[in-house]
C-alpha cells in the first residue's frame, strides 16, 4: 500500500509497505481521505519528540471498517469512522478525571502508532476500548469528515472558553485552526465574530465565511476596535489562534472585566515565554485558559456539527491531493494558499 513515511525532519518518504492485519480487539481502515495538519507540517520540518520514526504519519483520517479483529464489538465491516486520535493509557489521574486529551501517557496516531496517510492503517485495541473510535453518518463526504479531529480541538476551545449565547468572540489569527474557531465559536451561540489577521492573504480567505468583522492589526487598532464594536466594554471572550507572544499577551486588554482569554496556539519551545499585565488580570477578574487536543466526547460533537451541515466544509477543504502530492500539500500550507489539504489514497 502507499504510504506516508516519517524517517526525520526533511526525510518524509512515499514508501509502499505491506498492508497491515488487525490483530486481537483491533480494526482496520480502508482510509479514503486524511487532512493534512500543522503539526504534521512542523514533523515535517523540525521533527517532534513524539515521532516514533518510522511512522506512518497522519492523525486527521477518515475511512470504512474492512476487517474487525477478534473479540471487537459495536463495530461492523463498512462502517465510516474518525478518531479521537491521541490515544489515551485510560489509568492515570488525568484519564480517571475524564481528561483523556491530557492523558500523562497519550499515544497518537500518526506519531506514536501508524497514521493515516495511507491506504489503509489499523485501530489499536486501547483506542477502541477507551471510546476513541467514532462512527460518521453514511452521508458524510469523506474529505468532509477528515476534518472532525481539528473541528473538535475548535469544539474543546470554545467549551474552555465557555462561549456562550449572545456573546462577542475575538479569533485572534485566521489560519486554518483560527477559522475554524471562529466557526465552532458561531455555533456555539457567538453574536459576533471579530477575526484578526496580520496576513492579507488569510484575511481575503476569510471573506466569504461571513464573520462580522475582519481586522488586520498591523493597519488598524484592534483593541479600539474590540471596544467600538462591544459600546466600550471588550469581548466575552478571545481564542489565540496565533503561534506569536504579542498577540497572546496582548488578549488580555480585548475582553471585559470576568472575560476569558484561551490561549489555542502554542509558541515554540525555545520561545515560549510571555509577559502578562497582571494588573489586569487581577483588577479584571479574569479567566486564563489553555486548550490543547480533544476528547472523544469532542470529536461527536464535532461529528454531529458535520454531519448537521453546520460548518462550511467545502470551503475549509481548500485543496485535495493525493498521497503522491505531501510535499506540495507542505508548501500550500506554508504559502498560506492553503486552509486544510485533504490526501485521499
Amino acid at each position: 500500500m502507499r504510504s506516508i513515511v516519517y524517517h526525520a525532519p526533511k526525510d518524509v518518504r512515499v514508501e509502499d509497505l505491506d498492508v497491515p492485519e488487525a490483530g486481537a480487539g483491533e480494526l482496520r481502515v480502508k482510509v479514503d481521505a486524511c487532512a493534512v495538519c500543522g503539526s504534521d507540517m512542523k514533523s515535517y520540518n523540525v521533527g517532534n519528540p513524539r515521532m516514533n520514526a518510522p511512522v506512518v504519519m497522519g492523525h486527521e483520517f477518515t475511512g470504512r471498517i474492512d476487517q474487525v479483529g477478534e473479540g471487537v464489538t459495536g463495530f461492523e465491516k463498512g462502517d465510516r469512522v474518525v478518531m479521537a486520535t491521541s490515544v489515551a493509557c485510560g489509568d492515570c489521574y488525568y484519564c480517571r478525571q475524564g481528561w483523556r486529551n491530557i492523558c500523562a501517557n497519550i499515544q497518537p496516531m500518526g506519531f506514536f502508532y501508524h497514521g493515516g496517510m495511507a491506504e489503509y492503517t489499523v485501530i489499536p485495541e486501547l483506542a477502541i476500548t477507551g471510546g476513541h473510535v467514532i462512527k460518521v453518518p453514511e452521508d458524510v463526504a469523506p474529505e468532509h469528515a477528515a476534518l472532525a479531529e481539528p473541528v473538535s480541538c475548535a469544539v474543546n476551545s470554545c467549551e474552555q472558553s465557555q462561549v456562550q449565547e449572545g456573546d462577542t468572540v475575538v479569533i485572534v489569527g485566521a489560519g486554518p485552526m483560527g477559522i475554524l474557531n471562529a466557526c465552532v465559536a458561531r455555533e456555539f451561540g457567538a453574536a459576533k465574530i471579530i477575526l484578526s489577521e496580520v496576513n492579507e492573504l488569510r484575511l481575503k480567505q476569510a471573506e466569504p465565511f461571513g464573520f462580522d468583522r475582519l481586522v488586520n492589526p498591523t493597519e488598524e487598532d484592534l483593541a479600539e476596535i474590540v471596544m467600538n464594536e462591544t459600546e466600550y466594554v471588550g469581548a466575552d471572550v478571545a481564542i489565540v489562534c496565533a503561534p506569536a507572544a504579542k498577540p497572546q499577551e496582548d488578549a488580555v486588554f480585548l475582553v471585559h472585566k470576568r472575560g476569558t482569554v484561551c490561549l489555542f496556539a502554542s509558541l515554540p519551545a525555545a520561545d515560549r515565554m510571555i509577559t502578562l499585565d497582571s494588573r489586569a488580570i487581577h483588577y479584571g477578574e479574569l479567566r486564563i485558559v489553555g486548550t490543547s487536543d480533544s476528547t472523544p466526547e469532542h470529536v461527536t460533537k464535532a461529528v454531529e456539527l458535520i454531519a448537521g451541515g453546520k460548518l462550511p466544509c467545502e470551503r475549509i477543504a481548500s485543496h485535495i491531493l493525493t498521497l503522491d502530492d505531501f510535499e506540495k500539500a507542505i508548501e500550500l500550507m506554508k504559502s498560506g494558499e492553503a486552509l486544510r489539504v485533504v490526501l485521499k489514497p
